[in-house]
């Protein structure tokens, strides 16, 4: 009687010394981003007897022992969380690089639209006192102002496009260890026990290493056997057992992105932060485009006016800028002497007052204005995506966190309950030995 009240004894002290470890691991974990709550769950021990010829076999109760250690988590919120915060991921991109596009479409008194009207205006005091070589110093800083402002902002796009592409790059070699991560743990999860401590860590770091990618691509997942996760991007496998095909992300000459697959051109992601770098780079290189024609524009406009009119020499006007880019544009004369600033009929001032002829709804000014609403435009539905996709994310962060979370009051509940168990087989043992001292001091 004595051995069995030990055996029973014996095993509710290693049962609850292990319910008392997962406690222990939850309250260490508490903090820990993508740990799950670990539970014990025990069970009855049967212990069987001697089957010998002269005894009959039969199975008796061996106290408690542990069944598995079980992971706090729901499937459907952990896939609700991941798909939230692909979404977010991308939104954070295209709002930051759409900020940054915004900043360098510049429109303050440095920028474009403010220079042009202040050449504009430096042409129209000029037509008031055409001789006066002040303003006409003013008309030649004006113009050199415009080109500034366009080589500028064309320069900062150009700091965009190569900010966007870094951050691809560095994405796509973390979406590659991430998924050569989670072909080792899928390797180690085929050999690992169920129901154990191990295999529990190496599903909270599969489910990591699973974030991690759709976070960047929106690829899509399958599970199998043991809990190993299989990704496929475009109908293409990328990760199968432990077996990874990796990603490569290169940039054009106008900045755009394409993505490969293993060597194979696929097709650009459609969400996640590489999703938003991808657009963010269209909308830079539309962008860029977009200011590139109107200093185009700027060049024809301004020297085909220019070309309509004398000098006070009566020889034609020449140009005054040259480019085709707004990166190479420049400005071309620089003696006050060479402005064209009569008309062809003789008058003073007539060319001048000819200027507003490129001023016009099609002229580059209202260009700019247009350019720099639409980016405004798209910059503001991505600040309120934006917004809505980080409220889904923490809503779908919180509800996950309600099920696999560690909540340290709870646990210190269960820690109480589980030492007030363990005393309790303690006692046993004790009883257990008592008992036995009793028998052999009666023998």
């Amino acid at each position: 009687m004595s051995s069995d009240l030990f055996q029973i004894g014996a095993s509710g002290t290693r049962a609850y010394r292990a319910a008392m470890g997962a406690i222990s691991e939850n309250i260490a974990n508490a903090s820990t981003a993508g740990y799950s709550r670990r539970t014990v769950t025990t069970r009855e021990s049967a212990l069987s007897s001697s089957s010998m010829v002269l005894y009959k076999s039969q199975v008796a109760f061996g106290g408690v022992e542990v069944q598995s250690v079980n992971r706090a988590n729901d499937p459907y919120l952990d896939a609700a969380a991941r798909m939230t915060g692909q979404a977010l991921a991308s939104a954070n991109q295209r709002l930051q690089f759409q900020t940054d596009i915004e900043t360098a479409l510049n429109d303050d008194t440095l920028g474009v639209g403010q220079q042009l009207s202040g050449m504009y205006g430096a042409v129209t005091q000029l037509a008031a006192n055409p001789t006066d070589p002040s303003l006409r110093t003013n008309v030649l800083f004006g113009i050199e102002q415009v080109v500034t402002a366009f080589n500028q902002s064309a320069h900062d796009l150009e700091g965009v496009q190569t900010a966007i592409t870094s951050n691809a790059q560095a994405a796509v070699s973390g979406l590659n260890s991430a998924l050569e991560e989670l072909g080792r743990i899928n390797a180690n999860l085929l050999r690992s026990q169920p129901g154990t401590a191990n295999q529990a860590q190496l599903l909270d770091s599969r489910d990591q290493a699973l974030s991690q990618i759709t976070s960047k691509l929106d690829v899509n997942i399958a599970f199998g056997a043991s809990g190993t996760a299989q990704i496929s991007y475009n109908g293409t496998q990328v990760v199968q057992g432990k077996d990874v095909t990796t990603f490569d992300v290169t940039a054009a000459t106008d900045g755009t992105l394409s993505l490969s697959l293993g060597g194979a051109a696929t097709t650009a992601p459609a969400s996640g932060s590489l999703g938003g770098l991808f657009q963010s780079a269209t909308v830079a290189s539309q962008r860029l485009a977009s200011l590139d024609a109107l200093a185009a524009q700027f060049t024809t406009d301004i020297n085909t006016w220019h070309s309509q009119g004398l000098t006070n020499a009566n020889a034609a006007g020449g140009p005054l800028v040259s480019g085709t880019t707004a990166a190479d544009l420049t400005k071309v004369i620089t003696n006050i002497a060479d402005l064209a600033t009569k008309s062809s009929d003789g008058t003073l001032n007539g060319n001048l007052n000819n200027i507003s002829s490129i001023r016009g709804t099609g002229g580059v000014e209202a260009g700019w204005t247009a350019l720099v609403a639409a980016n405004a435009n798209l910059l503001a539905g991505t600040k309120a995506e934006q917004t809505a996709a980080e409220t889904r994310d923490t809503q779908a962060r919180q509800a996950r966190e309600n099920v696999s979370g560690v909540d340290l009051d709870m646990e210190a509940a269960d820690l109480l309950r589980i030492q007030q168990a363990y005393s309790g087989c303690a006692k046993i043992i004790q009883v257990a030995r008592e008992t036995f001292d009793a028998i052999m001091q009666i023998l």
